[in-house]
């Protein structure tokens, strides 16, 4: 359950981001500065804990307590250069993603957006049969009906019409969703026998450079950093640059691509109560039906399994 609970609260930090980019969208900052200033802070954030535990290991080696114990309790290889650049490979679509994600908000509605990005729910399931060459079972694809089903109500497409769509933005959604999947299956594969403390930073710092290479940082020496948006770089970095890679890479190891995939879906009811009492849309009956449904359709696959383990 420790890491079930892990990759759903990395999955619900996403869901944290689009409200973030949105007001900073309205402050007049671009996209090469709003996903910059996210992976600066990222990768300091990444960093610092990486030190940390360093310094940790060094001078203590009894047990500790909390989240760095769970961290703590990974196996350890030390890293290599081959490791170095697998990790920052595999940190490269976590990057990507945002930059999919956050442009398509510039064409299409947010609940669209996210409807489009959550189809990595079957997406990330296509890639592990083909991968494994195994056909999903029957629990997982009536899990994924469910999740689809419950996202199409919860970002209240079917009382908005069809008149909101463009088919750059819809595009760029759907090319997020696949370097979501992309992400988590990276995530679970590159070095998993490397601390997780080292495995993210070493991610976040192949994303960061990333974007840094399609947008050079200028806000970093034009002044444009020290202003708010610092305070929107830390807050996109904390929850979408650190936290997710960082739990992520304490999770999916152990329970798995495809259903990291399906848990995952913690990020759609995130989005839609912050959207409701931050940014002050209008959330429908309907689309709060379908944030119940999605959050059945999390609870599914493990409630049947603890039922099947009681019965045997």
């Amino acid at each position: 359950m420790k890491y079930l609970l892990s990759v759903f609260l990395g999955a619900a930090s996403y869901g944290i981001l689009s409200t973030i980019v949105v007001l900073a969208y309205g402050n007049g900052y671009m996209l090469g500065e709003v996903v910059g200033s996210q992976l600066l802070t990222g990768f300091v954030l990444a960093w610092m804990l990486a030190l940390f535990m360093k310094w940790r290991k060094k001078s203590s080696k009894g047990a500790s307590k909390g989240f760095v114990a769970v961290v703590a309790s990974e196996s350890v290889t030390k890293l290599t250069w081959k490791h170095r650049l697998l990790l920052m490979a595999a940190g490269t679509p976590s990057a990507v993603t945002g930059l999919l994600y956050y442009q398509s908000l510039r064409y299409i509605p947010a609940s669209l957006a996210i409807i489009l990005l959550f189809q990595f729910t079957w997406i990330g399931v296509l890639i592990q049969a083909v991968s494994k060459r195994k056909r999903p079972n029957g629990i997982m694809f009536f899990t994924i009906a469910i999740l689809f089903g419950g996202t199409v109500l919860a970002a209240g497409i079917m009382e908005q019409g069809t008149g909101m769509f463009n088919i750059t933005g819809v595009i760029l959604g759907l090319l997020s969703a696949i370097s979501y999947s992309l992400f988590i299956l990276f995530s679970g594969k590159a070095v998993p026998s490397v601390h997780p403390a080292y495995r993210s930073v070493w991610m976040i710092t192949g994303g960061m450079l990333l974007v840094f290479i399609l947008f050079p940082p200028l806000f970093l020496f034009n002044g444009l950093f020290w202003s708010h948006l610092m305070l929107y770089g830390f807050l996109l970095g904390l929850f979408g640059a650190f936290i997710p890679p960082v739990l992520f890479a304490v999770g999916v190891p152990h329970i798995g691509e495809g259903m990291a995939g399906i848990v995952g879906a913690s990020e759609l009811p995130v989005a839609v109560l912050l959207s409701s009492f931050i940014l002050n849309e209008h959330v429908s009956v309907l689309q709060w039906t379908g944030v119940i449904v999605v959050l059945i359709g999390i609870a599914l696959p493990e409630l049947l399994k603890r039922r099947r383990i009681s019965m045997e």
